[in-house]
């Protein structure tokens, strides 16, 4: 079976978990962007600064769905194979 894949071929679900790193990692940056003020005890930032916070979940929520539609193509596979 490894001899037909292409190296770089995109497996399904492979981009749902790659756009779910990048909103992941959004989120990750407005959090710490959130928080600084808190911890440098300066005016907070705007309201919308803490849903933007709420993309780390969003992304996380992501890369799972690609990494369930990813084992479940697997599976498939396995049972087309047998």
């Amino acid at each position: 079976m490894r001899d037909r894949t292409q190296v770089n071929s995109a497996g399904p679900g492979d981009r749902l978990v790659r756009a779910g790193v990048v909103v992941f990692f959004v989120g990750a940056v407005a959090t710490l962007v959130t928080v600084a003020p808190l911890l440098l005890d300066t005016r907070p930032f705007p309201t919308y600064m803490f849903g933007l916070s709420m993309l780390m979940g969003v992304g996380f929520l992501l890369a799972a769905a690609g990494v369930l539609r990813s084992v479940a193509a697997g599976r498939r596979q396995a049972r087309a194979g047998r």
